[in-house]
């Protein structure tokens, strides 16, 4: 038996030729990487770290992550790099801030731009000329609490807030997409411009198009926001319509 080189020519791909999305997900959500690979276009990969997260979800745990942000994001394909970078927790992005999110990123990842879902979120409302929103959560009231006070400081209008009163992570992906819709049908306000599901754990994005057909309101969640504000700062505009997760996503795509 011989041991050899070789000799082949070899020819290397480039992996995503689109872009290299960083994604800083929470080690108790088993639901992140599934939901943004569903909705991705095709030629954009996700890459992920995990970061340090014990049950159960309070905002002392939620702000405990700060700590451990930068050594995540550097552990993202070191020594290749991303072209953007997630940090998925719309809760702790609320808890901990969003500026403090970005600059705890950026000093892994110099100049690389920081999505989250609440700045995403934010920023969706703003293209779309909401105002008034309903927002269902998974989460206990003194999250709640502050999610609303967070979106309340940008300036829209929190008509009403409901959770399912959750503090185990694991649980919220738990719950059932039939689920989800009912409570979204029951809790959104009729005044609503818009109804917001936050959490990157739950898999809201299977049932976005059947509530926005149901309540005749735009329907954004936290996954979906996140991705449609990724391909924002990568520019990308310009690939297969993206149809089966709602309105914003189909929008953003090009024709």
């Amino acid at each position: 038996m011989s041991i050899q080189t070789v000799k082949t020519p070899i020819t290397l791909d480039k992996i995503a030729p689109r872009g290299r999305i960083g994604l800083i997900s929470l080690a108790t959500d088993f639901n992140i990487e599934q939901d943004l690979r569903r909705m991705l276009p095709e030629g954009f990969e996700i890459f992920t770290n995990r970061i340090k997260f014990a049950n159960p979800t309070t905002i002392e745990n939620l702000k405990s992550m700060e700590s451990d942000i930068s050594r995540t994001a550097a552990g993202i394909l070191p020594g290749l790099g991303v072209d953007a970078v997630l940090y998925a927790c719309t809760s702790g992005t609320a808890a901990i801030g969003e500026d403090k999110v970005s600059q705890l990123v950026n000093i892994a990842l110099p100049n690389i731009p920081v999505s989250n879902p609440f700045t995403a979120a934010c920023q969706a409302f703003e293209a779309k000329g909401i105002k008034k929103i309903s927002v269902l959560t998974p989460y206990i009231q003194e999250i709640n609490k502050v999610i609303k006070e967070q979106f309340e400081a940008r300036g829209f209008e929190i008509l009403n807030i409901a959770g399912f009163g959750l503090q185990d992570d694991s649980k919220m992906t738990r719950i059932s997409p039939q689920s989800i819709y009912q409570a979204a049908i029951d809790i959104c306000h009729p005044q609503a411009q818009a109804l917001f599901i936050s959490c990157t754990a739950l898999r809201a994005s299977l049932v976005i198009e059947k509530i926005e057909q149901q309540l005749g309101k735009l329907t954004l969640t936290s996954n979906q926001v996140s991705l449609w504000h990724l391909l924002k700062l990568l520019k990308s505009s310009t690939h297969p319509k993206i149809t089966g997760f709602g309105q914003l996503l189909e929008q953003l795509s090009a024709n």
